[in-house]
């Protein structure tokens, strides 16, 4: 089954093994985190790099703005951008869509793409993208989170899957084409580079829940910052075309892909300016749970997650390609 690599693995094979120390990186790899800092004379660099593999459509669009969303989390505004794009097999029109998409996400952002490579795989079902984005700003961790803290979500829960299941599913859900439309234009919200810039001025960790969706991002940032967090799950955020899509597809909305929206927490004395700022940028927001002290855990409602989530489309994808 595709998805992340277990915390335990990582842990015993990836983490320890990082070549030779270097005094300026001030954020190496870790449970969580979402991008490396690095001391340059210029300020913090902060780095961060994605692939993407299973969302057939837009492929370019998601993979530029997952990469930037952790550079954004983490601190600092995404300025530039290497790609790697591995296709199955020579296509013009597949090259031509991706790196337009890529070109117009990237300009978007006020990124430059400076570098990457590009190549045929036959072994490949569909096409490869892996992007590193980089960018220079005040770095903020996934592991700075503080007893009393509250946590807070932009947005709304599951946009990045919303989107896949209408452009990947849609057809076969049996859903309203008025709903599919609204939810394939969520592509276009998942950028957090605007929410990120509002809350890094109060946030003590910021997350980009990405794979797994609003449980995994919490589950991760419970981890890396060594709190016990308590979430309200009827406060979080979910849009109407999203329930019936996650529905239709027998799928937990807090456990599909969320680029789009953005978690943090903020000291409580923060959480009105920081709302109000959103709220002012055109941004919506929600108070949805608390930082306490205690070993690392997660309870969302009535339910306590003790394990890494996997994301809920991953099946879908494998049923699909069992059916071809």
């Amino acid at each position: 089954m595709p998805g992340k690599v277990s915390p335990d693995d990582l842990l015993a094979h990836v983490f320890g093994r990082t070549g030779e120390a270097d005094e300026s990186v001030l954020q190496g790899p870790a449970y969580g985190e979402d991008a490396a800092a690095i001391a340059v004379p210029e300020g913090t660099l902060v780095v961060s790099s994605d692939p993407i593999s299973l969302a057939a459509s837009e492929v370019g669009i998601l993979g530029v703005h997952i990469a930037c969303n952790d550079v954004a989390t983490s601190g600092a505004d995404p300025r530039w951008l290497t790609v790697v794009l591995m296709l199955p097999e020579p296509d013009e029109a597949i090259l031509e869509s991706i790196t337009r998409d890529l070109d117009e996400a990237a300009a978007d952002l006020g990124a430059t793409i400076v570098g990457g490579h590009t190549e045929y795989v036959d072994a490949l079902e569909r096409p490869l993208l892996s992007l590193t984005a980089m960018g220079v700003g005040e770095f903020v961790p996934t592991g700075g989170a503080t007893p009393g803290d509250r946590v807070l979500l932009t947005k709304a829960a599951g946009i990045e899957g919303t989107a896949i299941l209408a452009a990947d599913f849609g057809d076969e859900l049996g859903i309203d084409s008025e709903v599919l439309e609204r939810a394939e234009a969520s592509l276009s919200e998942l950028s957090v580079v605007p929410d990120a810039r509002v809350l890094r001025e109060y946030a003590t960790a910021m997350h980009d829940p990405t794979e797994g969706g609003v449980v995994a991002g919490l589950y991760e940032l419970a981890h890396a910052s060594g709190v016990r967090l308590e979430v309200d799950r009827e406060v979080i955020p979910i849009r109407e075309e999203t329930r019936q899509l996650c529905d239709a597809a027998g799928v937990d909305p807090l456990r599909i892909f969320g680029s789009g929206a953005l978690l943090a927490t903020v000291p409580e004395d923060d959480v009105d300016a920081a709302l109000a700022d959103l709220e002012e940028a055109g941004l919506e927001a929600a108070e949805i749970g608390v930082v306490l002290e205690g070993e690392p855990a997660l309870r969302i409602g009535d339910e306590a997650i003790d394990e890494p989530v996997e994301d809920a489309l991953y099946p879908l994808w494998a049923d699909a390609d069992a059916e071809e």
